[in-house]
């Protein structure tokens, strides 16, 4: 019975890594095509015909996820008075399509800004980095954490996390460092990355110190933008 009992806790440990593998497999493949469509070199009907079905191969693979009531608050110390714009008003996503990569159009994002009056990425009442949280519980299918100030990339260091429990997709940009790679589970409220000011626009002396989040549904198995304003007004802070 004892021989029979570590066979199985033997099998069940060996699929539970087989299944972190494919996982981790599926996200390098979803990065890899990200990059691609962050720089316009696959066409758009390619990148469509890829991407449906790596996200339903992801979805189907099991990952430890909980899908919570509510989010963190993306920013560390921070809350919903941080977000750009009267009520949100900053978000705009007419026009937006996901596969125009870089030369995409709208601005299907909240900014969140940081108090640092002299630009250096550091917040002026703690003197710390400020952190970057995961909303909720997902998987990192595509990041970045390689810019430099002669790039056009207007994102700058960013990261994209699935949360399979909501079939949605939260995306960080213009961060200064990033703390995941593709295929990384992360918990809710767990640091990612920390804020900067990576990325075409914001790396420029008239651009605030700011995150960039944005938020994907996925009912049609491509991201389309939706407002998570009421979501990030009524979210957690950490």
């Amino acid at each position: 019975m004892k021989t029979k009992l570590i066979i199985l806790i033997t099998f069940l440990s060996i699929s539970a890594q087989a299944i972190a593998q494919d996982a981790t497999t599926i996200c390098k493949q979803i990065d890899q095509l990200n990059t691609d469509v962050l720089n316009n070199i696959i066409s758009k009907k390619a990148a469509a015909t890829q991407f449906a079905p790596l996200i339903l191969k992801l979805k189907a693979a099991p990952t430890v996820a909980v899908k919570h009531t509510s989010w963190v608050f993306p920013l560390q110390g921070y809350g919903a008075s941080a977000i750009g714009g009267y009520k949100g008003n900053g978000y705009s996503a007419k026009g937006y399509s996901y596969f125009d990569g870089n030369k995409h159009s709208a601005h299907p994002a909240h900014d969140i800004f940081i108090k640092d009056k002299n630009q250096d990425g550091i917040d002026d009442n703690t003197h710390q980095p400020v952190n970057v949280l995961a909303v909720d519980d997902g998987i990192v299918i595509a990041c970045s954490n390689v810019w430099s100030p002669e790039s056009t990339l207007r994102g700058g260091k960013y990261i994209w996390v699935y949360h399979p429990q909501q079939n949605i997709i939260s995306y960080y940009a213009h961060n200064n460092a990033i703390f995941v790679k593709p295929g990384d589970v992360v918990k809710q409220g767990q640091k990612i990355a920390e804020v900067g000011r990576t990325g075409l626009n914001a790396y420029k002396k008239r651009s605030p110190t700011h995150l960039h989040f944005s938020a994907f549904g996925l009912n049609n198995k491509f991201p389309e933008p939706f407002n998570p304003y009421q979501q990030l007004i009524s979210s957690k802070r950490s």
